[in-house]
């Protein structure tokens, strides 16, 4: 099949493109009423308006309440100024400014070779992936979580790193996955970015602490631990190595604890040879990538952190791999499996995200050099290709060299046209169910014809 060449043809399959996206979001996934959003704007509401405690509201006739850290609540206190509606307004701007940020720093300037036309079809894209898709529409705060921590991988990709740490530092006050981030920057030997991270992170709870000492206190030494308070270990919607276990009836921690130490030395292994040859997306990707594996719980709203994988993938010029597991995440095949995920083919589908999200630990490329880029990204049909010169291949040679004192992100090379940097080039009722970041356990798990646990 051929893609379309005039603008006229290009604009007719976007249309054709953006309407099948419509009719599949309204009518395939679900709709979540902005549920999450819901719990923290009654948790604000509560505590500034009526004296109420943070970790004691619930939504009115559930049992859904609070599950982030204090900070969280704090940052959120601008809500208390506004009405339901426009939280809802703000958070889904918000989240569209993360997101485009995210993509941004992911694709470098790469997307600019692509114009209208290549950023539409990211966008049809974009709106089918569901763990982006339960994110926008249960008002969660992912995106803004993976902006923060995006910041800082363009920080040190681009040497500006006086200020990196602060992203990944706030990031883990606000919710507490994030805080693997900060195990990257030492593994990476950044030392003064992970004290800066360390200390943004800790200032941060402080000042939780101060402003809500009781809501601290209960948080740190009860509700952390509990995981009830979250959701169910077995519930397909959690996709971390705990929830395959779990699935497996499988409850001992001991065996949890090793499988995620092994996770944890091929994290450090790989993530060392991503820093060493200076491909600091990859880095974040892996890290990303094991903080899903390893945390307790992993809806599959949290696996937005797949995102810079993805761009790792396009960039080492694996485009159909890459599509074909994002394809498979668009899906929801997952809850296939959701009244029983026993026998093999339960194991194996009721767990098809945490596959994908181990396979990509094991075998997402790193340390590509910028000249992998150029070979995948193609040339608008008005650019010209200088014409060589004898010094070009010293140039090539000097430019693919790994380490700090490679070119910034996004810088071009005159004689080659590659690409360097941290990035690729890139009427159903609405349902109030809640999302595991904000319920505890429940006597029965979601149906597919619920909303996903979050």
């Amino acid at each position: 099949m051929r893609l379309p060449r005039t603008d006229r043809g290009r604009l007719a399959l976007v249309l054709v493109l953006a309407a099948a996206v419509t009719v599949f979001t309204a009518t395939v996934p679900l709709l979540r009423d902005w549920f999450d959003l819901r719990v923290y704007y009654g948790t604000i509401d509560s505590w500034v308006h009526h004296g109420g405690r943070i970790y004691d509201y619930h939504v009115p006739g559930t049992a859904y309440g609070f599950t982030y850290p204090p900070f969280a609540a704090v940052v959120m206190l601008p809500m208390s100024l506004v009405d339901l509606h426009v939280a809802i307004a703000l958070a889904l701007l918000l989240n569209l400014a993360a997101l485009a940020f995210a993509l941004r720093v992911l694709a470098g300037r790469a997307w600019q070779r692509y114009g209208w036309y290549g950023c539409a079809l990211a966008v049809c894209a974009l709106a089918l992936f569901e763990p982006l898709r339960d994110t926008f529409s249960f008002g969660q705060v992912n995106i803004l979580l993976l902006a923060l921590v995006l910041l800082d991988c363009w920080l040190l990709a681009t040497g500006r790193e006086r200020w990196a740490g602060v992203g990944i530092g706030l990031a883990a006050a606000i919710k507490l996955t994030p805080a693997a981030f900060i195990g990257l920057l030492l593994v990476a030997r950044r030392w003064r970015a992970a004290a800066v991270a360390t200390a943004v992170a800790a200032a941060a709870t402080a000042l939780a602490a101060w402003v809500a000492p009781d809501a601290s206190r209960f948080y740190w030494t009860h509700a952390m631990w509990d995981t009830t308070r979250v959701g169910r270990l077995d519930y397909v919607s959690n996709q971390s190595v705990q929830g395959i276990l779990a699935r497996l009836d499988v409850s001992s921690r001991a065996v949890w604890a090793v499988v995620v130490l092994l996770v944890l030395g091929v994290w450090v292994a790989r993530t060392r040879r991503a820093v060493v040859a200076g491909d600091w997306t990859a880095a974040f990707a892996l890290t990303g990538l094991t903080a899903c594996l390893v945390s307790p719980i992993t809806w599959v709203h949290h696996l937005v952190w797949l995102l810079p994988s993805f761009a790792v993938l396009v960039r080492a010029g694996h485009a159909r791999i890459a599509g074909a597991l994002y394809a498979v995440l668009c899906t929801s095949v997952v809850w296939l499996w959701f009244d029983d995920a026993s026998g093999v083919d339960g194991f194996l589908g009721s767990n098809t995200y945490a596959w994908i999200t181990l396979g990509l630990l094991l075998w997402l490329p790193v340390g590509q050099s910028s000249s992998t880029s150029s070979k995948i990204l193609p040339r608008s049909t008005s650019e010209v290709a200088p014409a060589p010169t004898t010094a070009a291949p010293a140039i090539a040679h000097a430019s693919a060299q790994p380490g700090p004192s490679g070119p910034p992100s996004g810088a071009t090379s005159a004689t080659t046209g590659s690409v360097t940097g941290p990035g690729l080039g890139l009427t159903r009722k609405a349902s109030s169910d809640p999302t595991g970041s904000t319920r505890p356990a429940a006597s029965n798990p979601q149906s597919s014809n619920s909303p996903a646990s979050s």
